[in-house]
């Protein structure tokens, strides 16, 4: 639809009055207004909030497995991005009791996903806070028509996990759903005696009273929201250290025990993936074996969830995302090549070092596969696009391109770009722009070709180097 140019200014003058919130002056002086309850993901656009950035989660949880009720405590540190008079966490279901702001109780609402509240008053830009929640209820998982149930699910042995991407936490506590805001991370879970707790990071003292224990789980590392985890069973635990010492603790849900001949071969694959990609980044390891038929596995930070299907493939896979897509996280969901087709590739390159593959017999044979394979586009593929392309034809581009530029410049690349973004966030671009400036060489065609082409690249771009039929 057109509009004439003086109605459309006249039109787009009155939206903005309209929109703009309601300024708040309050008895300290600070005049506030709302914080955006988005993060501006155009994939994604209800998820995560602005006008603030966590940067601490405490939960404290406690959980029936038989009722499945959760009881939970959440406070969240931040610091505001502007002056504050509201601004909103994204929960999904679950009652909310009460909540506090620097200790004084605020007043809130709920709209659809989204907690707002309003503190006593405003906060000042620049100034940290604190937020607690308190809230209950039955947790549901949310759905998603590529990957399922994601969030927090029921488990086949009456526990249970969470487990999503891009959205998983907000099922089971209040916070800001975005990787771009990424913070620590501590859970406290109580469970009746006899159940047990997995999640990321680092082990912490339990407690036990009453007929129920309590499990502390920390991760002082920045973490991606959908990165966090809990899982709630009759775990079998495995533990043990890496030759840097970093601790490594595996949990096997029952039914799940034939999974800890491939977990004995971490240590292994880490010291595998730190040659390719540098020192390992995170502060713990390990994996989480469930005994569910779950469409995925997900590489929850420092200790990947499993499913039934698992294979060593998968674990070198979700345990390369500790570099990519964990360490460094996207900056927008456009962007996850930067996770799934180095993840991939990374598969590529356990198969040709402990296989005997010769990648460009595999390269070759994928190319054989025809025209379809090349259909989805790598970066800026779409809402709904996401998890597609980068499996099968991302590998592929990441091979070509290991043959445009060589070994060299390659694996410099792999090896420099996670250490200079660690623990913050990157786009696909930056990337492209690193590669170029690494290997010295205009790689505009290839990339356009390879990466926002939906058809088989020309010769120049699909045969480089030792590739050539």
């Amino acid at each position: 639809m057109r509009v004439g140019k003086v109605a459309a200014l006249l039109a787009v003058a009155a939206l903005c009055v309209a929109c703009t919130p309601a300024a708040k002056t309050t008895e300290n002086g600070v005049e506030g207004t709302a914080g955006a309850r988005t993060a501006n993901d155009p994939y994604y656009p209800t998820s995560g909030n602005g006008g603030y950035h966590a940067s601490n989660y405490v939960v404290a949880i406690t959980y029936d497995p038989q009722s499945h009720h959760l009881d939970g405590d959440t406070t969240i540190t931040a610091k505001a991005g502007q002056n504050l008079s509201e601004f909103s966490l994204d929960l999904v279901g679950m009652e909310v009791r009460t909540v506090t702001v620097d200790g004084q109780e605020a007043q809130t609402e709920r709209a659809d996903d989204k907690l707002v509240i309003k503190p006593a008053e405003a906060i000042a830009n620049g100034s940290t806070f604190s937020v607690e929640v308190q809230y209950g209820g039955v947790p549901n998982a949310v759905k998603s028509k590529k990957l399922g149930s994601e969030g927090w699910q029921i488990s086949s042995s009456g526990g249970a996990f969470a487990a999503g991407e891009p959205h998983s936490a907000a099922t089971w506590y209040p916070v800001n759903d975005t990787p771009t805001d990424k913070a620590s991370f501590h859970l406290a879970a109580k469970v009746p005696d006899g159940w047990s707790v997995i999640s990321n990071g680092l082990a912490g003292q339990n407690e036990s009273a009453g007929g129920w224990t309590t499990y502390r789980w920390d991760e002082p590392d920045p973490i991606a929201s959908y990165l966090t985890t809990v899982g709630i069973d009759h775990w079998t635990m495995t533990s043990g250290k890496l030759a840097d010492g970093t601790p490594v603790v595996s949990a096997f849900a029952p039914g799940a025990d034939d999974k800890k001949a491939l977990e004995a071969r971490l240590p292994e694959i880490l010291d595998f993936l730190s040659g390719k990609f540098g020192k390992y980044p995170q502060d713990a390891a390990g994996g989480i074996f469930l005994a569910d038929k779950i469409s995925f596995s997900l590489e929850t930070q420092t200790r990947p969830i499993y499913a039934k299907w698992t294979d060593l493939s998968t674990i070198v896979h979700e345990n390369a995302h500790q570099w990519w897509g964990d360490s460094v996280s996207v900056q927008q969901w456009k962007d996850v090549c930067l996770n799934e087709c180095l993840a991939s590739y990374a598969q590529w390159l356990w198969s040709e070092a402990k296989e005997g593959a010769n990648l460009d017999d595999t390269y070759r044979k994928a190319v054989q596969k025809g025209q379809q394979l090349f259909a989805g586009k790598l970066y800026d593929m779409g809402a709904g696009n996401e998890f597609g392309a980068v499996y099968t034809k991302g590998p592929m581009a990441m091979h070509a391109l290991r043959r445009t530029i060589g070994d060299d410049a390659f694996f410099t690349v792999l090896k420099t770009w996670p250490a200079l973004h660690r623990e913050g966030n990157a786009t696909w671009p930056a990337f492209e722009a690193y590669v170029q400036q690494i290997s010295g060489k205009d790689l505009k065609g290839f990339f356009d070709a390879w990466f926002r082409g939906t058809t088989q690249p020309a010769d120049q771009y699909l045969w480089p180097g030792t590739l050539k039929p």
